[in-house]
């Protein structure tokens, strides 16, 4: 009895302040419904997972971790009318290690209809000149392909300047060399942290696995996008990263040679 009469007062004096905060939240609800919505996931069964229909280039990322690759099979797969169209395969780590797969992914990768990138695995306690000229001696691009990719997901413990100073070193090396801006791959924690506010001029491919935050990223630097690790593709063993282009089509140009 009391529990209603403290509601009935609580209404009578605050039920137009209650009444508009709860339009409030409805509108915020829709919109994040309306935002997901329009992202058109579906699940498709040949490749595992849901994918974001509201884009139209998918691709993958490989390493050494899927071992030896078919490649005529994965540039042949198509499913739920989602043809895969890129590919970015791991070049290097630190400044001496070479993937194993590397020479041969990259070289039948060339052969299929898969647009390629080749990306190098950045540790912040390593030189990092010379872990540009480890990528830049194992990897050779051709017209079309795409920039080199800076895959930075490790900190290694070392201090917010020596990353900073140590990631800069490493693009301005390679954009020297190969004379295009390089692309920085990383998660949404490292992002923020580091990578905001210091790298903008760069482009961003981001991984992140939940559908309500990749609004939250800057439209003018995200290009792609890894939404998933859990993936299949025919003529690949295990799971495989799978991502999506989210400029505009004709923006592709801009991160390629």
């Amino acid at each position: 009895m009391k529990v209603r009469v403290l509601v009935t007062f609580l209404l009578k004096r605050y039920g137009l302040w209650i009444l508009s905060l709860g339009v409030v939240i409805g509108f915020i609800l829709l919109a994040r419904s309306s935002r997901k919505d329009n992202m058109d996931w579906r699940f498709v069964q040949a490749f595992g997972i849901r994918l974001p229909m509201h884009y139209a280039i998918h691709g993958i990322d490989v390493s050494r971790h899927n071992d030896r690759i078919d490649w005529k099979r994965v540039g042949h797969m198509e499913a739920g009318g989602v043809r895969l169209q890129f590919v970015f395969v791991k070049a290097t780590e630190g400044a001496t290690l070479a993937d194993k797969n590397f020479v041969e992914n990259w070289r039948e990768a060339k052969k299929t209809a898969l647009r390629r990138g080749a990306y190098h695995f950045y540790h912040p306690t390593r030189d990092p000149v010379k872990q540009a000229n480890n990528f830049i001696r194992t990897v050779e691009l051709s017209e079309g392909d795409f920039a080199p990719v800076v895959d930075f997901e490790v900190t290694n413990g070392q201090s917010s300047k020596t990353i900073i100073n140590g990631l800069r070193l490493w693009l301005e090396t390679i954009e020297e060399h190969y004379h295009v801006r390089p692309i920085i791959y990383t998660n949404g924690n490292l992002y923020l942290r580091y990578i905001d506010g210091n790298f903008d001029q760069y482009p961003l491919w981001i991984a992140d696995y939940s559908t309500k935050n990749i609004r939250d990223y800057d439209p003018d630097k995200l290009y792609l996008w890894q939404h998933s690790q859990t993936g299949w593709v025919q003529g690949i063993r295990g799971r495989v990263d799978f991502n999506v282009f989210v400029m505009d089509e004709n923006k592709l140009k801009d991160i390629c040679l």
